[in-house]
């Protein structure tokens, strides 16, 4: 992580990959309930970056339009999740949320109500899983519909010397077979990338019997 004193062990990173991974499960498995239809989430890969970093890997990644969904988290740690996807998967993810017999006038009426309630039932599922498992806390705000780019999404202040880190997952989304490409952000600052990282710590203390966590990191 360059520009940051916070640095996850590789034990510490495969805790929080799994935790992800539960926390995304726990998201398809509500959105399944909400759409009445095949969901399926996953996550190839967890990266902890700096938010210039993270920009980049959208903008090397994606070339049009981004849209976002975005809810603030308070607690233990804290900061802001944003559920991204490419414009031209906004669509046909709202199809699959609504149902295909809606007309193309009601799709784009009911667009940002759609992502509204999806990235809740998904990052709401996610950090709210993730809390619970390490055994804290955590309080969202109301998901809100953004549209603009990676610079715009991931400005976490406007302080020059704020070291805010992105901890960026890259998902696969579909939904009754649609392939819907997605990211899911965290973004905070390093004291609570630092308390994530003690919690992290006692999970894997208790999980995995863990007693020197010195040897961690």
């Amino acid at each position: 992580m360059s520009g940051t004193t916070v640095v996850l062990s590789e034990l510490e990173h495969d805790a929080l990959t799994e935790l992800v991974n539960i926390g995304v499960s726990r998201a398809a498995s509500s959105l399944r309930n909400m759409v009445g239809e095949q969901v399926t989430l996953a996550v190839p890969s967890v990266e902890v970056v700096s938010r210039k970093a993270a920009a980049t890997l959208i903008r090397e990644r994606e070339s049009g339009e981004l849209i976002a969904v975005r809810q603030d988290f308070e607690g233990a740690f804290s900061g802001r999740a944003l559920l991204i996807f490419p414009q031209s998967n906004s669509l046909p993810l709202v199809h699959a949320v609504t149902g295909d017999e809606l007309g193309p006038d009601e799709v784009v009426a009911m667009e940002n109500e759609a992502l509204s309630e999806t990235g809740n039932v998904v990052l709401n599922g996610c950090l709210a899983t993730m809390a619970n498992m390490l055994k804290r806390p955590l309080s969202m705000s109301l998901p809100q519909v953004l549209r603009g780019d990676g610079d715009l999404f991931f400005e976490l202040s406007e302080r020059a010397d704020d070291q805010g880190v992105v901890l960026f997952l890259y998902i696969n989304f579909s939904i009754s077979g649609r392939d819907i490409r997605g990211y899911i952000a965290m973004l905070m600052d390093l004291p609570s990338l630092e308390a994530l990282k003690l919690l992290i710590g006692e999970f894997i203390e208790r999980v995995m019997g863990v007693e020197d966590l010195g040897q961690l990191g």
